[in-house]
């Protein structure tokens, strides 16, 4: 069996091994190509944190994926860091452990910050070039840089909004030291109707983007519900959106952004649109720049699974492979 700590696996996966396999796993899901397992949550509201357990398969792929994933977010008041985990790879074929990846959560936040991107770059408008992100946490700075590496737009600039302000200038002095156009955002009203692309990245029980603050023409990809009664945007902006879609309806109706509108009865597994059947153009996605799109991420076992199977396969061959995942 491999086993391989953080370091050594930051070292086997680049960004754009990594989006070509999680394009391809965002795909395979709205295919109904995959095995995926109910998550499993446990929540620590004494401590503000959270864990969940995934897993998932992709029909073909020599193995699966059982991932344990926590967000415990008042650790970094204590010098910790919000995520931790580990992805445990297993043979389809055999069932033998094919690798223990001690990622300590570095996976999960990668896949879910590729993901966003790739998410963003599919259904904002071809010219958008402000791109509001609501936090500053890790998750704020793996959105900002993975849509950066993937973008062919060098005009884009980002603005950070956080509830202390001290950690949004923070978060975009490290964006800026890495080469990126980032500042702090003070109003986050103000903000909101400024932007082209707002990307939403916390853990917030109480919705933050009011409905009335966002224009015509915006995109938005809400990152942080994903357990029950999490909620970044207000509910009638949901309701206002041309296009709603996600990467699971399971998950997403059940405990992400879209929960809300699903219990009110007004979202349903009809009426939103999985992110692969945009990728793989079995649907058109936004088809005109006044269009408000909103997809809601909850995270992917498959994505997992694919992330997993190309640090296996780079560690295999020595050298970052090329994140095919059949």
């Amino acid at each position: 069996m491999l086993e391989l700590h953080k370091s050594e696996i930051q070292g086997l996966l680049d960004l754009s091994t990594g989006a070509k396999a999680i394009r391809q796993a965002y795909i395979a899901q709205a295919q109904g190509c995959v095995q995926v397992s109910e998550v499993t949550y446990l929540g620590f509201e004494e401590v503000n944190g959270d864990c969940h357990v995934k897993s998932g398969h992709i029909d073909g792929s020599e193995g699966f994926v059982v991932k344990i994933a926590t967000g415990f977010y008042n650790n970094p008041s204590q010098g910790l860091a919000s995520s931790n985990g580990l992805n445990l790879l297993f043979c389809a074929k055999t069932g033998q452990t094919l690798a223990l990846l001690k990622d300590e959560g570095w996976l999960t936040d990668i896949r879910t910050g590729l993901g966003g991107a790739l998410t963003t770059l599919a259904l904002a408008r071809a010219d958008f070039s402000r791109v509001l992100i609501v936090g500053a946490g890790l998750q704020a700075e793996h959105q900002a840089r993975c849509l950066q590496h993937l973008s062919s737009n060098p005009g884009i600039t980002f603005e950070i909004w956080a509830r202390r302000p001290d950690q949004a200038e923070q978060t975009a002095q490290r964006l800026r030291s890495d080469g990126i156009e980032a500042s702090a955002a003070s109003d986050l009203q103000e903000a909101c109707k400024q932007a082209d692309v707002i990307i939403t990245t916390t853990p917030t029980k109480t919705p933050l983007v009011q409905s009335s603050w966002v224009a015509p023409g915006t995109h938005i990809t809400a990152i942080g519900a994903d357990c029950p009664g999490k909620q970044e945007l207000e509910a009638d902006l949901v309701l206002r959106a041309d296009l709603c879609l996600c990467d699971l309806a399971a998950q997403s109706l059940s405990h992400g952004e879209f929960q809300t509108a699903a219990a009110a009865g007004k979202l349903s597994a009809k009426t939103v649109i999985p992110i692969g059947a945009v990728l793989s153009d079995d649907h058109p996605g936004r088809t005109n720049d006044a269009q408000i799109t909103i997809a809601d991420l909850t995270g992917l076992a498959v994505q997992d699974a694919a992330v997993s199977l190309s640090v296996y396969r780079a560690a295999q061959t020595g050298k970052p492979n090329e994140g095919t995942i059949t």
